[in-house]
């Protein structure tokens, strides 16, 4: 049997949340990433949504974004099929009465853009036009604009 750690787990979840979320999102960020870099931003997407779940503040909005990240790198990596599995549990999540209306715009961006690489334009435009029209009933102007700016890079 293994020793219980000398550490605080949830203090130990709490960073790599968050530490394994952003490090990911600097590889996004990347215009051009080698094999290596993009096998390791698909880790850090999956071991942040692995951290978040062990949270006690764990919330179906922490779990939107998580699911939303990870469709965003299949996205990225030109796996449809993943980006799109993901981006429809995101939604599935966001659809909930708890998370916050820009979890549902950005549900509807992921979907958006696992379409545009699938090349299914007609679907990407539809759920293009979902997420403006939720992108309009946000009040928080930041992450109104943040949604808006995702959605110029997708066509």
């Amino acid at each position: 049997m293994s020793q219980p750690p000398t550490f605080d787990l949830s203090v130990a979840h709490a960073y790599f949340s968050a530490e394994c979320f952003n490090r990911a999102w600097n590889y996004i960020d990347k215009t051009i990433r080698t094999p290596a870099e993009e096998e390791q931003m698909l880790v850090l997407a999956f071991a942040s949504f692995y951290h978040w779940m062990q949270r006690p503040d764990y919330s179906a909005e922490t779990r939107s974004i998580s699911l939303w990240q990870i469709s965003r790198v299949y996205a990225l990596l030109g796996q449809a099929d993943n980006a799109r599995h993901y981006a429809e549990h995101c939604l599935a999540e966001s659809a909930s009465p708890n998370p916050p209306l820009f979890c549902l715009g950005f549900a509807y961006e992921a979907l958006a853009r696992a379409e545009m690489v699938a090349g299914n334009q007609d679907k990407m435009q539809e759920y293009l036009t979902l997420a403006r029209q939720t992108a309009e009933k946000i009040s928080d102007r930041e992450d109104r604009e943040a949604l808006l700016k995702d959605l110029k890079s997708i066509q």
